[in-house]
């Protein structure tokens, strides 16, 4: 077959150059069980493609500095040589995985027809995908918000009475001595660890019968500090006379994380809460302030206090960022817990046991487990090493589809398809050696002469011309 000349770069060399690399695909008979593989690293040229190629079949990589002519099925070898200007390419870029790169061509169905199975999955893999990362965002903001369970606590308060061993044998009455004991522990516990009994509270205070035990012995204090090691009960004694009852009022102050406050009366009922944390009021507030639309119409950043507002905060209109401030007053200690016990030193029960169950607030156990699944789920290995394994897979499919359209169009018409390699390697050969247009005919006048354009241009150029004289005449004349 002769090659054709190509008048566009009007270069014997270049003819040759095509004809060469022509006869060189002409030649070759196609490879039993040849697979290729795409090449990562893109072509110099990307012009133009082979003839019946997908456009992805065109961008392959260089063979040590030897670009592939184009339209070259994967995996065949190139004997020209290196192009101009070229250098060899030692590491290819790595190419940022994308999920367009693990879909399979469209007119694969046709070949394949299981592959439509495959698109199937990888679109239910997205939606997956797409409801872990809501859920995970969901469960980032869950975890900037307190987590609270309600649980009971069970106060076991015990009463024994204690006759010292020594007083049995005296002919004296002996001296009797009461022991009183605080434990406690939590019903129900999710965490299955046993807390202690003092982590539930800041601040633990027994006060005695004043009149039996005089003003300076009547109080047993306990306050949480920074060092305080916990324990699970606490223990009190005191001598005491036969048949005499002591009453006696334990007080016992929950230790709240965040921390709760109470609420003025009047502020508790129209918020509708009593004690809770200033988050949690703030969030109260803001809720009543746009259910009954009190917030300014023009000036956002006030609001118009009602008839209830005013009388609590006496004004009539404030700052939204001023009622933290104007909070503060209103919040106070919450009350602590007061439980009345009797004391009973009868020796015909010397050991009784009385039971109080408390609500308490303890973490949520579903905490530890979000935090276990956002750090599970960040670093996937196993899932990773599959998405490499299918991107692999994908690309040897893509090569052999490329190879099988490239060999195909090829035996359908030779006579056609060698045509148009031969163009599209001209066209690739003058991008490559940077040859744009026809030097030797643009330089001549009259290229020009027949272009559409022409008139229109001279005729701009004259009045540009004309115009630039015509302010520079002006300028001269004013000054």
């Amino acid at each position: 077959m002769r090659p054709n000349y190509n008048a566009s770069t009007g270069s014997p060399q270049t003819a040759s150059v095509v004809h060469s690399n022509a006869s060189l695909v002409h030649s070759r008979a196609p490879p039993s069980g040849a697979q290729g593989t795409p090449q990562s690293s893109k072509s110099h040229s990307s012009s133009s493609h082979a003839p019946n190629m997908p456009r992805s079949a065109s961008h392959h990589a260089t063979v040590s500095g030897n670009p592939r002519p184009r339209g070259r099925p994967p995996g065949s070898s190139s004997k020209t040589g290196s192009s101009a200007g070229g250098s060899a390419v030692n590491k290819p870029a790595i190419k940022k995985k994308k999920l367009a790169d693990r879909v399979l061509p469209l007119d694969l169905t046709e070949i394949v027809p299981e592959s439509e199975s495959y698109m199937e999955l990888l679109d239910l893999e997205r939606k997956l995908d797409c409801t872990i990362m809501r859920k995970r965002l969901e469960i980032q903001e869950a975890l900037k918000r307190p987590m609270k369970l309600k649980k009971k606590l069970r106060v076991m308060i015990t009463t024994q009475l204690n006759v010292p061993p020594e007083a049995k044998d005296l002919e004296d009455k002996p001296v009797l001595q009461w022991e009183m004991r605080v434990e406690g522990k939590l019903l129900d516990d999710p965490q299955k660890q046993r807390r202690k009994f003092s982590s539930f509270f800041k601040s633990l205070i027994i006060e005695l019968d004043k009149e039996i035990y005089g003003p300076d012995n009547h109080l047993v204090e306990w306050h949480r500090a920074a060092n305080t090691e916990e324990t699970d009960g606490y223990q009190v004694k005191r001598p005491c006379e036969d048949n005499v009852n002591c009453q006696c009022t334990i007080l016992l102050v929950l230790d709240y994380d965040p921390p709760q406050y109470k609420l003025d009366p009047r502020l508790a009922r129209l918020l509708g809460v009593a004690c809770q944390s200033r988050s949690v009021i703030i969030e109260h507030f803001w809720q009543y302030v746009k259910t009954n639309k009190l917030q300014d119409h023009e000036e956002h950043e006030y609001i118009n206090c009602d008839k209830y507002l005013e009388k609590i905060f006496d004004c009539k209109r404030m700052k939204i960022c001023e009622f933290p401030i104007r909070l503060n007053p209103l919040l106070s200690a919450p009350d602590p817990i007061k439980i009345v016990h009797t004391i009973d030193v009868s020796v015909a029960e010397p050991k009784k046991t009385n039971v109080f169950e408390l609500d308490v607030e303890i973490d949520d156990t579903a905490k530890d487990q979000m935090k276990t699944f956002l750090l599970s789920t960040q670093s996937q290995q196993e899932i990773s090493n599959h998405d490499n394994k299918i991107h692999e897979n994908i690309s040897i499919i893509k090569g052999l589809k490329t190879n099988r359209d490239f060999f195909q169009s090829y035996s359908n018409n030779p006579k056609e398809f060698i045509h148009e390699l031969l163009a599209s390697q001209s066209r690739d050969l003058k991008t490559m050696t940077n040859q744009v247009g026809n030097p030797e005919r643009e330089r001549r006048a009259g290229f020009y002469q027949d272009q559409a354009w022409m008139n229109e241009a001279v005729g701009r150029y004259i009045h540009n011309q004309v115009e630039g004289r015509r302010q520079e005449l002006e300028h001269s004349l004013k000054t």
